[in-house]
């Protein structure tokens, strides 16, 4: 089978990675792919969102089943774009059709679907410029801390918290109408503010049945002890150490369930992963957000803990057999660390060069080129290195020393993944 993972983060470079190991696999392509997708991939320079460029090359290399790495592309609705093509509509897409897309497009859709179907989450309402002297008054009605979200993708970074009450008028004025997120802010989401633990829950469905991938715990805050600013994320470790079984059970029956029923309930198409992100408040599970694809660098850890062939389960949410599948999980704990360019999440600079990846197992590439036979940095998360222990602490530590070994101008990295656990 020919293969195409669209994206080039580290998400991709996993995915290329654990599909590489599959039988099945017979030619495996990434657009546009990165320094580490080079290794076991062909990267093709496309753009994510160029839908006829990816076409023409799903065509000339005979692709039998696309997997699409980012959001935004689902979001844009290329599922739906292969589906009406007499010449792709033949070919496997993971990942969801527009509309279910919109789970992750629309901060307000996901909450209206959430209420619809009784899946606990934060009491919210909805803003655009036209009602903001509603929403500031909705504010004063409200408890600190305030949670303000852009509606729309912003690249993980439209959500902002703040305790001030004028700070928060403040910041729904510039984010309705100073447009500090562009688009994505012309509806804006308040919410409550949910305090608790976080995590990270993975479910793989073809619209019929679904199985759960391992859960996993990321850490967004680039500076240690989860401060400074929000970013893609700077480490995650897998299995999450307080999800007991009795706690297992109340995600899966009060979130999973009703979050698949509701997607065929509404019908909405739904061949791929959904991320449901998770708080613990108490000992009760609400949902923060739902992604519709895999979550980085969650997959770091995430991929590597599957035993089960990567590409059949994926063959089988395809042929819409996934209920035959029987999962298999690498007990082990698995952490990543992520490595960053200095100034991330805000400016940094690119082209630095990557010395000591050689002779080290299980480091994807984030934003990473290759030039000549120089590995550049080509993003502000770099490479993420994985590993597993019998423990965290064990599993974090080995991928510290990964680390340790490579190099590059300005490389930072959390030091304490793991802390809270």
């Amino acid at each position: 089978m020919n293969v195409l993972v669209i994206g080039g983060g580290g998400r991709e470079h996993t995915l290329c990675w654990k599909l590489n190991q599959s039988e099945e696999c017979h030619n495996l392509f990434a657009a546009p792919g990165n320094a580490g997708t080079a290794k076991c991939a062909t990267n093709l320079p496309l753009s994510i969102t160029d839908f006829e460029g990816i076409k023409e090359a799903t065509i000339q290399h005979k692709v039998d089943l696309v997997i699409v790495g980012p959001e935004e592309p689902l979001v844009m609705g290329i599922h739906d774009y292969f589906l009406s093509d007499k010449d792709l509509s033949h070919v496997g897409v993971i990942g969801p059709q527009k509309a279910a897309a919109t789970l992750e497009g629309s901060k307000a859709f996901a909450k209206e679907f959430m209420f619809r179907h009784q899946i606990p989450t934060a009491f919210y309402a909805e803003f655009t410029a036209a009602s903001i002297s509603e929403g500031e008054a909705y504010l004063e009605k409200t408890n600190p801390p305030y949670v303000l979200k852009a509606d729309g993708l912003a690249a993980g970074k439209g959500v902002v918290i703040l305790e001030d009450l004028e700070e928060a008028k403040k910041e729904l004025r510039r984010m309705l109408l100073g447009e500090k997120f562009g688009s994505a802010s012309s509806k804006v989401v308040i919410e409550e503010f949910l305090s608790g633990i976080e995590l990270s829950c993975f479910v793989l469905t073809d619209g019929e049945s679904y199985i759960t991938l391992p859960m996993a715990k990321d850490y967004k805050r680039v500076g240690e002890g989860d401060t400074g600013l929000n970013t893609g994320g700077m480490g995650a470790i897998s299995p999450v150490p307080f999800v007991t079984e009795s706690f297992r059970k109340e995600i899966e029956k009060k979130i999973i369930q009703p979050t698949i029923m509701g997607l065929k309930k509404d019908g909405m198409p739904y061949k791929g992963f959904v991320f449901i992100g998770l708080i613990k408040v108490g000992d009760e599970p609400k949902v923060i957000e739902y992604n519709v694809r895999l979550g980085d660098p969650e997959t770091e850890v995430v991929l590597p803990r599957l035993k089960t062939d990567l590409l059949s389960l994926l063959i089988a949410v395809q042929q819409g057999r996934l209920a035959e599948v029987k999962l298999e999980i690498d007990p082990n704990v698995a952490a990543t660390v992520m490595a960053v360019s200095e100034g991330y999440p805000e400016s940094y600079e690119k082209g630095k060069q990557i010395i000591g990846l050689e002779n080290t197992e299980m480091v994807f590439h984030a934003g990473t080129i290759a030039e000549g036979d120089n590995i550049l940095t080509n993003g502000g998360r770099v490479l993420a290195a994985s590993s597993f222990g019998k423990n965290f602490n064990e599993a974090v530590e080995k991928s510290f020393k990964t680390l340790e070994k490579i190099h590059f101008e300005g490389m930072y990295y959390r030091k304490d993944i793991g802390f809270d656990l």
